[in-house]
């Protein structure tokens, strides 16, 4: 499950992502749609959000545990 917040906190849109490599490009292309990226939250980034996390942070975009 992923969300887009705003810089207010408003929940911009929302989807789900399988937790693969494709599904983490999916995420970061949808989001990105929506806006600037520049942190992400992730749970779970000793398991299923680790993939995610090293992506995300490829990119150049803070994780927040």
């Amino acid at each position: 499950m992923a969300a887009v917040l705003s810089v207010t906190g408003a929940v911009l849109a929302a989807g789900e992502f399988p937790a693969t490599a494709a599904g983490c490009r999916d995420l970061l292309k949808w989001a990105m749609k929506l806006g600037t990226v520049r942190r992400a939250g992730v749970e779970g980034t000793g398991s299923f959000g680790a993939s995610l996390s090293r992506s995300l942070l490829a990119q150049g975009i803070g994780v927040l545990t």
